[in-house]
């Protein structure tokens, strides 16, 4: 029920169109007819839904006759309403001074008030009070008893509060206007957010403030000046609630009530090429609704959006909703609500899919929590289905709303944004040492540049970062195709390949595994040169895999192989022959059959995958064409390998 609507009713509980207290069927607590006047013009008030109009006229009541009840209590409901919960206790304070029986839901909105200053004692006290009227609605009582889990919970967090010392993150950023939703790339080092301020000039159909994205890029461990990024994403209307995906080039961002939109407020996009931002697009349906949606989160290459909506099919006032994107059509498909496990009948939203693709991070006021929105992470089991939320604690959680959190990719360090160092409702970012319960797992990244070897010309080559257990592609992005720049992220706790290509040009692979034990970002860097497919040219195979002294091929062998099935089938031209090598360890004629049978072993798996054998040859080299050094254990793994040359 609209809140207004509420006390306006709650008014005419009190009241009624004829001061007559006879005609309204029950008395009121004065006798002064000034005040009942006064009382009956605050009412009226209310039904024009003028509130500070409505407000002066019980004031003035109150002022004729100080122990008039129900002024008191609509106040106390009008300044909740407007979050002067301070107020609200003093009004609901002084109507129980007067009668503490008269109307008992006052005890219950005293308590709510108590509970949203974070005075937890006194807010449980008040809400068992009001549990002891025997009169009152089972939807009160359930509510009530809520409040009071809500209460025993807040008390014991605040005596078992986590790790939590913020930093403000500078002036270089920070401004006397607010700065919120702060987004990172992989690498920590350029930080994207949303800066409300006030227009200079403005027309009657606009607000005085509006939101702007901006950006900073990190330099020596030090923020640089942020700077707008500008058109054609900024424009004289409000951009704001961005998420930037791990390699930067992923932007989405909500705007609202625009001519094009679907709904009040709806999800933009925009891709960066080439150092600028694309001409943005509404996403459109089915990703926006005729209701709200907002508060993108994309997973770290873009491919999946976490949202909120309050659209049709959520089970509370706003659910986080998850959609992805169709390669085949280059479409978005139809929206999924994440089920009841995240959402509730309360608001759920600001959702933070970390670049692991495992952890959540949400803001919602339906889970148990300190009593407004807390933030709360979800990690997802081995059956792929989201875990039971946990509340991050107290005091990352207060009293206050909490909520769009970041965390790197690093997943040490947690980024939000607040006013609690100023209370003038004007948010600063801060950042934080996330505690290790509550970390993501972690991930590192590689960078660098894709160029062709011969002519040094930038390339926009793509990516792929492949569970190499099971053949799953984890992460696709591409370089920049201006300069060939490019930033991956890299998952710790599983092995991975990455395969950088490029239509004309061979393949690059390489391969990662991290222990989940990593943390901190230590970067990767790789400037890759691909070459052209032509004769003569070769490319090791980093992810063919063998048993130790064995020519068999491990399972993590499949991804690489079917790159190389893939590349063969769209070069039907292209003849290759592949080598096995060895490191000089062993005789020559154990490590020549040992090589032979290795690159036998992939000829055959070519030719189970349809390459006709007339397309291949194979070749042991032993130890007689090595790549590094055999004098070191690094230099011997790089020596034994498997590569293609052109035919």
């Amino acid at each position: 029920m609209n809140k207004l609507v509420f006390i306006f009713i709650l008014a005419l509980f009190f009241s009624a169109n004829d001061v007559s207290s006879q005609e309204s069927g029950r008395e009121l607590t004065t006798s002064i007819r000034r005040a009942e006047q006064a009382y009956s013009n605050a009412f009226n008030q209310l039904r024009m839904r003028n509130v500070q109009g409505a407000k002066k006229e019980f004031l003035r009541a109150i002022e004729i006759d100080p122990y008039f009840v129900e002024p008191y209590v609509v106040l106390g409901e009008l300044s909740f309403d407007t979050r002067e919960y301070e107020k609200c206790i003093e009004y609901n304070r002084e109507a129980i001074r007067i009668d503490k029986d008269f109307y008992p839901n006052k005890h219950y909105y005293l308590s709510i008030c108590k509970l949203r200053t974070g005075d937890y004692e006194n807010s449980k006290s008040r809400i068992k009070t009001f549990l002891q009227y025997e009169d009152i609605s089972e939807g009160m009582e359930s509510r009530a008893e809520a409040i009071l889990e809500t209460c025993r919970f807040a008390i014991e967090a605040k005596k078992n509060p986590v790790p939590f010392d913020p930093i403000n993150i500078g002036d270089n950023i920070n401004t006397e206007n607010a700065e919120y939703s702060p987004s990172l790339t992989a690498d920590e080092s350029t930080i994207y957010f949303t800066r409300k301020r006030q227009r200079e000039t403005k027309s009657v159909f606009e607000s005085a403030d509006f939101e702007d994205l901006y950006s900073s890029v990190k330099v020596d461990g030090v923020w640089q000046p942020a700077e707008n990024i500008g058109s054609p994403v900024n424009t004289s209307n409000n951009e704001g609630f961005l998420s930037i995906s791990a390699d930067g080039q992923h932007l989405f961002y909500t705007a609202c009530n625009r001519p094009e939109g679907v709904g009040s407020c709806d999800i933009y996009y925009s891709r960066r090429r080439g150092g600028k931002w694309d001409e943005p697009e509404n996403m459109g349906t089915p990703v926006n609704s005729s209701r709200w949606d907002s508060q993108p989160s994309s997973t770290a290459d873009g491919k999946i959006l976490y949202f909120s909506s309050a659209r049709a099919g959520s089970f509370g006032e706003m659910d986080i909703w998850r959609t992805e994107f169709n390669e085949q059509d280059s479409t978005w498909k139809t929206p999924v609500n994440l089920g009841t496990v995240i959402n509730t009948t309360g608001s759920e939203m600001s959702p933070f899919i970390h670049p692991d693709d495992q952890t959540l991070y949400f803001a919602s006021d339906g889970h148990q929590g300190m009593g407004g929105l807390d933030i709360f992470y979800s990690r997802r089991g081995e059956d792929g289905k989201w875990q039971k939320p946990v509340n991050l604690g107290y005091p990352i959680n207060t009293h206050r709303d909490e909520f769009a959190l970041f965390v790197g990719a690093s997943g040490k360090t947690a980024y939000f944004a607040s006013d609690f160092e100023q209370e003038t409702g004007q948010t600063d970012i801060y950042y934080f040492e996330l505690y290790e319960e509550a970390r993501p797992d972690p991930l590192t990244y590689m960078r660098g540049k894709v160029y062709d070897k011969y002519t040094g010309e930038p390339l926009e080559a793509n990516f792929e970062v492949i569970d190499l257990k099971t053949d799953r592609v984890i992460i696709t992005s591409s370089s920049d195709e201006t300069d060939g720049s490019f930033l991956i992220s890299i998952p710790t706790g599983v092995n991975v390949g990455i395969n950088a290509s490029k239509e004309g040009y061979l393949f690059f692979s390489e391969n990662f595994s991290f222990d989940k034990a990593y943390t901190g970002i230590e970067p990767y860097h790789a400037d890759i040169p691909l070459r052209p497919i032509k004769t003569g040219e070769s490319t090791i195979l980093r992810n063919i895999f063998f048993e130790y002294d064995k020519y068999e091929l491990k399972p993590e062998s499949k991804a690489e192989l079917n790159r190389l099935v893939e590349m063969l089938k769209n070069n039907p031209d292209v003849n290759i022959e592949i080598g096995g090598h060895t490191d000089s360890i062993g005789s020559y004629e154990y490590n020549i059959n040992l090589s032979l049978n290795r690159a036998k072993s992939v000829y055959n798996y070519l030719v189970e995958k349809g390459i006709s054998s007339e397309r291949l040859k194979y070749k042991g080299y032993a130890d007689t064409k090595p790549v590094d050094t055999n004098e070191t254990e690094e230099g011997r793994a790089n020596n034994r390998r498997t590569e293609f040359t052109i035919l």
